[in-house]
């Protein structure tokens, strides 16, 4: 089973290249971030076309997550991260999808930090931290997939001496990412290419993506039970390099059955 991430950046801006990607591709399972379309915006009927079935948390302008499927339409388990009834950011959702429990989540930027968009994500974080530690618990297997924007370390980051005080870089927030795995969680790319430098997001600017200084911010995170059916991962770093694509290239793992 192929399993695969993309931050789009627009997903109807986007949707030719998300569309090739999906047929060059052919993942079974797709999470999707920064929508960037309010929930009627979606482009269920093109998705639908591709071959998928698809849920999805649409935000008017910003944010927005989706989770497609071509093994049967996703389950919805949720659509908010759990922890304050009051966040309306469209940043998660949780589905069941061929047994598999995926939460897929855009976590919030965090810049200029300090600040209050760096508080956010620091109170982001600890939600998801503590969601994290119930769905380790549950011995299901779960995938918490998304955009973290976070680079957990300096091999995830082509400079990181001009970084250190970045919100994707300062050392509270990979402090929190430490935490998050520390509860168990295997970080599948790290884990197979351990001394690599994979990176799934170039800048626009300053020829960023010809230069290869990128940033490695899109992470699947496995828990016990799926470790063990671990058995590739990978960048498609080429889809970075087409026409009117996103700043973020898509990132895959396949499980063993």
């Amino acid at each position: 089973m192929k399993i695969a991430t993309y931050n789009v950046n627009g997903v109807n801006g986007r949707l030719p290249v998300l569309l090739r990607w999906l047929d060059a591709s052919a993942p079974d399972i797709v999470c999707l971030q920064e929508l960037k379309a309010p929930q009627e915006k979606f482009p269920e009927k093109a998705i639908q076309d591709a071959g998928y079935e698809a849920i999805w948390h649409g935000q008017k302008s910003w944010n927005g997550v989706a989770i497609l499927s071509r093994t049967g339409k996703p389950k919805e388990v949720r659509r908010a991260l759990p922890g304050d009834p009051e966040d309306l950011h469209s940043r998660f959702i949780e589905a069941v999808v061929d047994g598999l429990q995926i939460g897929c989540l855009y976590l919030p930027n965090g810049n200029p930090a300090p600040g209050p968009k760096f508080d956010y994500k620091l109170r982001w974080f600890d939600r998801l931290i503590a969601h994290g530690a119930e769905l380790y618990a549950s011995k299901k297997p779960v995938i918490l997939v998304g955009d973290f924007n976070v680079m957990p370390t300096d091999l995830d980051v082509y400079k990181p001496e001009s970084w250190k005080d970045d919100a994707l870089f300062r050392p509270e927030v990979r402090e929190a990412f430490k935490k998050l795995i520390s509860q168990g969680w295997m970080d599948a790319l790290r884990h197979l290419h351990p001394d690599e430098k994979i990176y799934t997001f170039w800048d626009y600017f300053r020829n960023a993506y010809g230069r290869n200084a990128g940033l490695r911010i899109d992470h699947f995170l496995l828990n016990a039970p799926l470790k063990k059916r671990l058995v590739a991962a990978g960048v498609d770093k080429e889809v970075r390099g087409w026409e009117k694509t996103s700043d973020h290239a898509p990132v895959w793992i396949e499980l063993a059955d």
